[in-house]
């Protein structure tokens, strides 16, 4: 077991790179199987445009609504807020709230960026939409000092059912194919310089050093793990205790259980703090002078409430 250490440390610490990785494929192999069995162009001027459009932006965006809804950190900051608007602007911190959305959003935007840029890259869709476009820009820009059968039957050139020669249809796929890897390169490359950027400014702007950042990423990942373990097994407990008081029909023995509001702040958003080192709102709140049992405390004075993003 000694041996196979180094390998899981290696994926340990690249297990962001090796998450994108298997994404990519996963988005490149849904991609063929949709343009090779489910996309069928219409060819039909009325309807290529809708048609292409609709599988390139589609799965895009039933992506970014499923990056959104499986985002612990967005339904951390959402949850509640309709009965408490300050959740989204404590203390009228309004800018970390939008912080925060910013990066839940770039988050989510990882998987819709890949099948874009992957969709675009082999440009099936994108023939089939532009081909369908009867703009009359984008006719001249296709058939310029050509014949008036080429705008007729541009809309058929995804097809191979057109008037038109064999060279000018494979010349016109050949135009369309390129605006659409141009395109793909250009969301590739404003993606990557775009997380570069980013990437650099939130490191600029780091209270901590990149090794105390590294630590902290660590703790949180750890302490996600072992609040799931844990919860798992407190909540075996607690209802093992309410089935052993139910079926022997006698008073539940002493449970404790932490209160709505102690749920409410290990619940929200942090950062680091220049007063204070801590890691997480759980270890801010267990590391505070307590003087009651969870289920006893008195309600907290809101001046000494827990510092969100």
């Amino acid at each position: 077991m000694d041996n196979f250490q180094p390998v899981l440390r290696f994926i340990m610490n690249q297990k962001a790179t090796i998450g994108y990785s298997f994404m990519a494929l996963l988005t490149i192999g849904g991609e063929r199987i949709f343009s090779m069995v489910s996309f069928q162009c219409p060819c039909n001027r009325n309807q290529n445009f809708a048609y292409g459009l609709t599988f390139l932006l589609g799965p895009a965006a039933v992506l970014l609504v499923m990056g959104l809804f499986f985002s612990t950190g967005l339904w951390r900051l959402y949850t509640g807020c309709c009965l408490d608007a300050t959740k989204l602007c404590p203390r009228g911190n309004c800018f970390g709230c939008l912080r925060a959305l910013i990066s839940i959003l770039t988050g989510a935007c990882a998987a819709p960026v890949m099948w874009l840029s992957v969709a675009l890259l082999n440009g099936t869709f994108y023939e089939c939409a532009i081909s369908g476009l009867s703009e009359n820009f984008v006719v001249e820009l296709f058939c310029k000092n050509k014949t008036v059968t080429c705008q007729q039957e541009l809309a058929r050139v995804p097809c191979d059912r057109t008037r038109l020669s064999k060279d000018e249809r494979m010349e016109l796929l050949l135009m369309f194919r390129a605006q659409s890897q141009i395109l793909g390169w250009c969301i590739i490359i404003v993606a990557a310089f775009g997380g570069l950027v980013g990437t650099c400014c939130k490191n600029c702007r780091s209270k901590v050093s990149f090794l105390q950042l590294t630590f902290w990423k660590r703790y949180v990942e750890k302490e996600k793990a072992s609040f799931d373990s844990f919860a798992m097994d407190y909540a075996e407990k607690l209802a093992k205790r309410n089935l052993k008081s139910f079926f022997e029909n006698k008073e539940p023995e002493p449970f404790s259980f932490p209160s709505h509001k102690a749920w409410e702040e290990i619940s929200a958003h942090y950062t680091f703090s220049r007063s204070e080192q801590c890691y997480s709102t759980l270890q801010q709140y267990v590391e505070r002078d307590r003087d009651f049992p969870p289920e006893k405390r008195p309600v907290m004075d809101p001046d000494h409430g827990i510092e969100m993003l």
